[in-house]
């Protein structure tokens, strides 16, 4: 029996009859994978901490006959610290859900999941703003999803910038401050710069800007007006997360 060996991190879970789990991990190597956990409902099963919601492990697979079944998993970083506050477990949900909605099976994504982790981490360890982490999850996984938006210059004049700025959550684009467009939001410079920053830069840097407290509330409403733009679907991890806070 062939195996397959990869880190990945458990974005989702499904309990299948009384006692199989039906996991979904994202890998650097394969993007998507969809693998079945046997007996992961049982108590004493070995795999039961490490196939749950959020385990980053190094896992061995083998080809079942509707998808891959774990034959192990060693834990590399369960994030239990996320189990300590509500507000940021849902955020990490609705994380996952973007990175199940947006990656791809076999299609390895190694930004995704280097993006995903260090977003849990924050949330773990950091005292960064929840906004601030949202958005730039938000931004970055939509361009990795191949939707990133058109921001290098105005749509109309080509103007890299002016003082205020428009952006077109619905045609992805930008607006400079001579060339307004209806329906566009709009935000001073530094919130493109921002949102360039996040597109463009590596993954492990998205995290690092600042922005004023209103500058920080454009940003967020744009990234969320955006990314349900694209996604045009009831994403129920959004709606408990902002339920909540």
């Amino acid at each position: 029996m062939m195996t397959t060996s990869t880190k990945g991190l458990v974005i989702r879970e499904q309990t299948i009859g009384e006692s199989d789990r039906l996991v979904t991990l994202l890998t650097a190597d394969y993007g998507l994978v969809r693998a079945f956990v046997r007996g992961a409902k049982q108590m004493k099963n070995r795999l039961a901490s490490s196939t749950s919601l959020f385990a980053y492990c190094d896992f061995s697979l083998y080809r079942g006959r509707d998808a891959f079944v774990v034959d192990s998993a060693a834990p590399i970083e369960v994030f239990f610290d996320l189990r300590k506050d509500i507000v940021r477990l849902s955020l990490a949900q609705y994380f996952a859900q973007l990175a199940y909605e947006l990656g791809e099976e076999e299609q390895p994504c190694p930004e995704m999941l280097s993006v995903l982790l260090n977003s849990l981490h924050l949330l773990c360890n950091s005292s960064k703003d929840l906004r601030l982490v949202k958005s730039a999850v938000e931004f970055r996984l939509l361009s990795l999803g191949g939707y990133m938006p058109n921001i290098l210059a105005c749509a109309k004049c080509a103007a890299y910038e002016t003082d205020l700025m428009y952006f077109d959550t619905l045609d992805g684009c930008i607006y400079c401050q001579n060339c307004p467009k209806a329906g566009a939001v709009p935000c001073h410079k530094n919130v493109i710069t921002a949102i360039r920053f996040i597109c463009l830069t590596e993954p492990k840097k998205i995290f690092s800007f600042a922005l004023s407290e209103e500058n920080l509330n454009l940003l967020s409403l744009i990234s969320e007006k955006y990314l349900l733009s694209r996604i045009q679907k009831s994403l129920p991890t959004l709606s408990f997360y902002k339920g909540i806070i």
